[in-house]
């Protein structure tokens, strides 16, 4: 990430490591991450499950005690202060933090007054959120009567009662459908505009690449790329090219003519007319070479598009499996705190 002076930095963290337990077996879950977020902006942190994105943002939201390395929160140290810290962040978890046999109303003017609100305050204060969530209507219907993005949007309502500066957010959308997911992008983009950071935890590269200003790559508990999408996208290449064939009997000639003219690997679709091979840094005068060539072999390309990476590609080439194809357990399952 670009250097930013201390004074403007939300969250800054430097050489975090947490171990963990299991039977015999030790795990260094977060082995030495780096991270720094400017005030205002938001960072996605992305990484399989195991990768150490949940135990991170717990040390950072003082709900586990690293085992080295420090971290602060607008100023704040982690464990020396650990109160403060906690009096200026939000956390919304991956899974619910809310009573479900409580009505929305009742979950968020219980939490209002546990931070100090007034019963009168307490109850406007949860108005005004379920009114900027949406959830307005549903105020007086218990939790477990809501939808899943309903239950995710009064999970955010929860964690922003005290309207704190600095949110976690731990794979915020999991499991919603596109619609909901949207509604929280959308609630995201509010929050920053007012001036909060966030740090958003994802598996879905899509919402690391339409909401972070930002983005650090970790993989068993190191961060091991950052930078925007766009320098992520860079660092494994110029671009792919992206081929449909009008006939599917000459995709096997066509890839091997496509991969001998870019001297490069080509991947192939399930789509039986389609592939793709990625763009050298220098592969620019090839790929202008391509259509001519495969018109001389008498092959008919109705479809073509030259293009960055995706993050999907990025985590492939970096890690070497999709981001969705991790063998380990999530951070924090089957896994004690050493003592």
């Amino acid at each position: 990430m670009s250097p930013s002076s201390t004074d403007d930095l939300a969250i800054e963290a430097r050489g975090l490591v947490k171990h963990f337990t299991s039977g015999k077996s030790v795990t260094k879950a977060v082995d030495g991450i780096d991270l720094t977020v400017p005030e205002g902006t938001v960072l996605g942190v992305l990484g399989p499950n195991g990768a150490g994105k949940t135990t991170a943002v717990r040390m950072l939201a003082t709900l586990l005690r690293p085992d080295a390395g420090t971290a602060t929160v607008l100023g704040h140290d982690v464990v020396r202060d650990a109160d403060k810290v906690r009096s200026v962040v939000g956390l919304t978890g991956q899974y619910a933090s809310v009573d479900e046999d409580l009505t929305g109303t009742e979950n968020l003017v219980m939490l209002a007054r546990l931070y100090g609100f007034l019963g009168g305050s307490a109850r406007a204060r949860s108005t005004e959120l379920l009114d900027a969530f949406g959830l307005g209507d549903a105020g007086d219907r218990q939790v477990k009567t809501y939808s899943g993005g309903m239950r995710r949007r009064i999970d955010l309502a929860a964690s922003l009662v005290m309207s704190p500066r600095v949110l976690f957010l731990d794979e915020p959308t999991t499991g919603l459908d596109p619609r909901s997911r949207n509604q929280v992008w959308d609630i995201i983009r509010v929050l920053v505009a007012d001036g909060a950071t966030v740090l958003l935890t994802t598996q879905y590269l899509e919402e690391a690449d339409q909401l972070a200003d930002k983005i650090a790559v970790i993989d068993h508990g190191r961060v091991i790329a950052e930078g925007t999408a766009t320098e992520l996208k860079r660092s494994v290449g110029q671009g792919a090219v992206h081929l449909r064939l009008a006939d599917s009997a000459q995709r096997a000639r066509a890839a091997e003519l496509v991969a001998t003219v870019l001297g490069a690997e080509v991947s192939l679709a399930n789509d039986p007319y389609a592939f793709s091979a990625r763009v050298p840094d220098d592969g620019g005068p090839a790929v202008a070479r391509l259509l001519p060539a495969l018109d001389d072999e008498g092959i008919a390309v109705p479809e073509f598009s030259l293009g960055q990476p995706s993050l999907d590609e990025v985590f492939l080439a970096l890690t070497g499996q999709p981001l969705d194809e991790d063998p380990g357990a999530s951070d924090d399952e089957t896994i004690e705190e050493v003592a």
